[in-house]
């Protein structure tokens, strides 16, 4: 028996034999993450320009807001090892993005000899770290669905906190969801027996992240019918790359020091979004969630690559594309997030009926 089991586990990947299951909310969390540190690079750059850059401190003392965002990552990483369990998490993700964003708002003045905050290429390198931690989250979680074992130590995370706190109705069916189709992996029947004997309790903490998504979700239906979705979606996603790669050509037609093939990688890129919108749109009456698997791809092509490239042309003043862009990116991802949702209560459904 127990040579049997360690084979098993010898066939696992190495991350799962290390321990390090990833999290089936993960996309949520790092998506809510660094949603709120681009906000917080905005607002903080617009509050500034606003109120005349006026500084904290006196007698030779400036109190950088890059230490405030210091603060709120610690405050973050207390929370998120002092607490067991899902339920800390989204909040650890909002408090820490918007310390991320505060601590890289100020790059500009690490990476000069002078201490710049208003460094030319600031807007880039703040993206680029973006891009390069959204690239990183895709490679954990964008490319392989989450493998039953994954699922059943999710369900087993979700009963953590049921445990000592009780759990809701809404928990308990997103967490039998994680059961559907686990039969085989062993401990799925005893997580599934533990969470159908913890007890029932109406009290839990908000999820700001599920809750910002259902807003959205909420917020634009009432301005247009679910149908029309799809069509806004892609029409804003077309008109604002049509502008930004516009204003984008402008500026290298009057003559800015760019390559050509900055320009040409533009507009390929430019073209591959706009071409992948439009066959989510082709697609979405008879498969909605891949439409807006494809939208998601769409505006993502366009974050990590568009406009990459006309930040290079235009810098801070291509920052109303990416605002454009992250509208749209939560639409879609809250929209996506909906569906999964739905799914996974009906698949929990499914299964509190089976056990």
């Amino acid at each position: 028996m127990t040579g049997s089991r360690a084979s098993v586990v010898r066939e696992r990947p190495l991350l799962l034999r290390w321990g390090l299951p990833r999290d089936p909310s993960a996309s949520r969390h790092l998506a809510g993450f660094l949603v709120a540190a681009v906000v917080t690079v905005l607002l903080t750059r617009a509050l500034l320009a606003a109120s005349g850059y006026p500084q904290l401190g006196g007698d030779g003392l400036h109190i950088a807001h890059v230490l405030w965002g210091g603060l709120l990552m610690a405050v973050a990483f207390v929370l998120l090892l002092s607490f067991a369990g899902p339920v800390v998490r989204p909040a650890g993700a909002l408090v820490g993005g918007v310390g991320f964003g505060l601590f890289v708002d100020e790059v500009g003045k690490f990476v000069t000899s002078d201490n710049d905050y208003f460094y030319e290429p600031t807007a880039a390198l703040i993206y680029a770290t973006v891009v390069g931690l959204v690239l990183v989250g895709e490679a954990l979680h964008g490319r392989r669905e989450h493998r039953p074992e994954e699922r059943v130590a999710g369900a087993a995370d979700h009963a953590v906190a049921g445990i000592v706190g009780g759990m809701t109705e809404r928990a308990r069916t997103e967490a039998h969801g994680l059961l559907e189709r686990t039969d085989g992996v062993r401990g799925a029947r005893e997580v599934r027996a533990l969470l159908d004997a913890v007890e029932e309790d109406a009290t839990e903490l908000p999820n700001p992240i599920d809750r910002v998504a259902a807003w959205v979700v909420h917020g634009l239906r009432r301005l247009v019918s679910a149908r029309w979705v799809p069509w806004v979606t892609v029409g804003v996603l077309v008109v604002t790359t049509a502008l930004t790669v516009s204003r984008g050509l402008v500026a290298w037609f009057q003559g800015e020091d760019v390559p050509g093939w900055v320009v040409t990688a533009l507009l390929v890129s430019a073209a591959v979004s706009a071409t992948t919108a439009l066959t989510g749109l082709a697609v979405v009456r008879r498969d909605r969630p891949r439409a807006y698997r494809l939208f998601r791809r769409a505006v993502l092509v366009s974050l990590l690559v568009t406009q990459v490239f006309v930040f290079r042309l235009e810098e801070w003043a291509a920052t109303a594309g990416l605002v454009a862009d992250l509208l749209v990116l939560g639409v879609v991802v809250a929209e996506l997030s909906q569906m999964e949702s739905d799914a996974q209560r009906a698949a929990g459904r499914r299964d509190q009926r089976r056990s």
